[in-house]
């Protein structure tokens, strides 16, 4: 059984559509189940569908106001350079109405419904394939995995939404008594989810540098600091996953492949630009493609020594 496991890491998605591209449509890959947090979330629909094109199209055209309907951040130049900035009105309006987040992204969750239509939904659900979105339960202090199997439409719909709301930037949603928010703040990359439901080989897209050797720029303001501050714990989260999963795959023997960034591609990924997306995506298809053919060669290099 194969899987393709997509991290969370907002806008950076779009590089994990270019290399998830790269596998299904140049490498022929077919995949029994999907698994995202976050962003993956938002791609693994699509992709089981085989929608590439329209996943393209949905990354590469989307803009801050496609996810917030209150939008916390602002866009500023220094000379050539875009930078993100508090925007102190939307948050204080928040405050005023007496919000728990700095911001809301009801616009999202319309443009889920509106890019994963019942057709589709229907026809995913009669596949044999399994689609699973990471969510964090913050009632019970716990991750869930929701299978596109247990849901309709709506519900189903709701859980991608909850498993991208990045609070307290985004919404804080409820649902069935409880209070959900983004899957990354418990589970970043669910590469051993996938193997306890009995993958034997996994492609796992991981949207963060391997090798993280730089010095970050950290936030002028109490704000920014905090978004820092959230990226570096959320960092930390995602190398334990990695280590777990890496375990579980030695001892299920289970074919474990990484795709990582070749580099820190931003340093807030609830900024979303079009520009820098279609960048991205088609790095992802580079990168796949250099990554496909490098790990062909370890393998056939242990191959040789084993024999």
């Amino acid at each position: 059984m194969r899987a393709l496991v997509i991290s969370g890491g907002g806008s950076k998605g779009a590089f994990a559509g270019g290399v998830a591209q790269y596998l299904i449509q140049n490498q022929k890959k077919e995949y029994d189940l999907f698994l995202g947090t976050s962003t993956g979330s938002l791609l693994i629909p699509h992709l089981a569908a085989g929608h590439i094109e329209k996943v393209y199209k949905m990354y590469t055209s989307v803009n801050q106001r496609s996810i917030f309907s209150n939008n916390p951040f602002v866009t500023r130049k220094r000379g050539d350079k875009e930078y993100v900035a508090i925007n102190y009105l939307n948050v204080l309006w928040q405050l005023i109405k007496r919000k728990r987040t700095f911001g809301e992204s009801k616009n999202l969750r319309k443009n889920i419904r509106r890019h994963l239509s019942p057709g589709d939904f229907k026809g995913l659900k009669e596949r044999s394939l399994d689609i699973i979105v990471t969510v964090s339960n913050l009632s019970k202090n716990r991750v869930e995995y929701k299978s596109i199997k247990d849901f309709g439409y709506d519900d189903f719909c709701d859980w991608i939404w909850m498993s991208c709301n990045y609070v307290p930037f985004m919404s804080l949603a409820q649902k069935n008594g409880c209070e959900y928010a983004d899957g990354g703040l418990g589970c970043v990359i669910p590469i051993r989810e996938a193997i306890r439901r009995g993958a034997t080989e996994v492609d796992a897209i991981i949207l963060e540098a391997e090798d993280m050797d730089h010095n970050k720029v950290l936030g002028k303001n109490p704000f920014s600091l905090m978004v820092n501050l959230y990226s570096f714990v959320l960092d930390q989260l995602e190398s334990h996953d990695i280590v777990e999963g890496r375990l579980a795959a030695i001892n299920k023997d289970v074919r474990l492949n990484t795709f990582f960034t070749p580099t820190r591609l931003t340093e807030n990924s609830l900024y979303f630009n079009k520009k820098l997306m279609r960048s991205w995506w088609k790095q992802g298809i580079g990168y796949a493609e250099e990554r496909v053919e490098f790990l062909k060669n370890q393998r056939a290099k242990h191959v040789d020594l084993a024999g």
